[in-house]
C-alpha cells in the first residue's frame, strides 16, 4: 500500500508527465484555454491511460513470453489508437458537447506521448499489474491537475493589460508553462 501511495504522489506531483517529463505538451498548450475543455481532456486522457495500461501490461507479458518484446512500441500504439477511437465514439454518442469542445484534440490522444509513455514506463519500472494501473491513474490525475492549473493561468492572462504586446498570445503561454513547470520542481524530494 505504501508503494502505491508513493507511486501516486510521485507521478502526480514530482514526476508530473507534462511539467517534469514534458510528455503530452500538445493538448496541454492546445486545449487549456477553457476550463471545461481542460477537464474533459484530462478525464479522457486519464481514462485512456488506465485502459491502455490494463490492455498493454498483459500484452507485454505475452511479448516477453514469446521473446518478441521488440514489437512493444508498435503493438502499444495500435492498442492506444483503438482505445482512443472507442473513447471518441462514446463521447460522440453520450457527451456530444464535450466531443465538439475537444475537437481535433481528441484524436490527438492517439499520438499523445504521455499515454504511450506511461505504458512503457510501467514495463521499464517493472511494476506489477496493480502498480501499473495505479501509475496510469496517478499519471492521468497529474495530467488533469496540470491542465486545470494551466487553464486558470491562461484565463487570467488572456486580455490582461499588464502583458506587453510582444508577449501576448503564444509567448506568454510558453513563459507561463515554464514557470508552472518550475513551481512543480519544488515538489522534487517529496518522494524518495
Amino acid at each position: 500500500m505504501l508503494k502505491i501511495l508513493t507511486i501516486l504522489l510521485s507521478v502526480i506531483l514530482v514526476n508530473n508527465c507534462i511539467l517534469a517529463q514534458f510528455l503530452g505538451i500538445c493538448p496541454f498548450l492546445g486545449v487549456s484555454k477553457k476550463l471545461d475543455s481542460s477537464v474533459g481532456m484530462g478525464v479522457a486522457v486519464t481514462f485512456v491511460m488506465v485502459l491502455a495500461t490494463a490492455a498493454t501490461w498483459p500484452i507485454q507479458q505475452l511479448l516477453n513470453k514469446y521473446e518478441i518484446g521488440y514489437l512493444q512500441t508498435v503493438v502499444f500504439i495500435l492498442v492506444i489508437a483503438a482505445l482512443v477511437q472507442l473513447v471518441e465514439m462514446i463521447l460522440k454518442k453520450f457527451i456530444p458537447s464535450l466531443h465538439r469542445a475537444l475537437g481535433v484534440y481528441l484524436p490527438l490522444i492517439t499520438t499523445n506521448c504521455a499515454v504511450l509513455g506511461v505504458t512503457i514506463n510501467n514495463i521499464d519500472y517493472s511494476y506489477t499489474y496493480v502498480e501499473s494501473l495505479f501509475n496510469a491513474l496517478g499519471t492521468g490525475i497529474g495530467f488533469l491537475v496540470a491542465m486545470i492549473i494551466f487553464s486558470g493561468m491562461r484565463q487570467k492572462l488572456e486580455g490582461n493589460k499588464f502583458v506587453p504586446v510582444s508577449f501576448q498570445g503564444v509567448p506568454i503561454t510558453l513563459v507561463s508553462a515554464s514557470i508552472l513547470s518550475l513551481a512543480f520542481m519544488g515538489f522534487s524530494g517529496l518522494v524518495g
